[in-house]
């Protein structure tokens, strides 16, 4: 099973009008076709934006279903402990925390529409893939 990061963007994403393939990503974690992993900035980071009403004006699902959502997607990640900062050196430095996760949790891949900040670190890991989740869906194919 794919052990993945789903960045903030693929969930917030995934409960909007129109969330395709961030919803298809989410759908194969909570199906158990991938194994998503958490760490405390993570977590901090999707508490702080998934409460920002103002972002799903366009959501398909109102507060509570998008509360039942998040907390049954909590339930099938698997927390990580990051003990080492290896600061990539992101342009944006509030990535950072991902590619950190991605590395304490051995991961096959960060989910994100941000590639262009995500990719672009000084220090590299060959071994982490940083896929758009149409991506991710190819690369690991899930059964129907």
């Amino acid at each position: 099973m794919p052990i993945v990061v789903l960045d903030t963007n693929i969930l917030v994403a995934a409960m909007l009008r129109g969330g395709g393939t961030a919803r298809a990503v989410v759908r194969a974690c909570l199906r158990g076709h991938y194994q998503p992993v958490l760490g405390p900035a993570l977590l901090a980071e999707y508490e702080d934006v998934l409460g920002r009403e103002d972002l799903f004006g366009e959501s398909a699902l109102s507060m509570a279903e998008r509360g039942e959502l998040f907390d049954g997607f909590l339930n099938r990640c698997r927390w990580i402990e990051v003990f080492f900062a290896w600061r990539p050196n992101l342009p944006d430095e509030a990535g950072n925390h991902l590619i950190e996760l991605g590395v304490a949790a051995q991961a096959d891949t960060i989910v994100t529409r941000n590639l262009r900040d995500l990719t672009r670190g000084e220090l590299k890991f060959p071994s982490l893939r940083i896929l758009l989740p149409e991506h991710c869906l190819e690369a690991f194919p899930c059964p129907p």
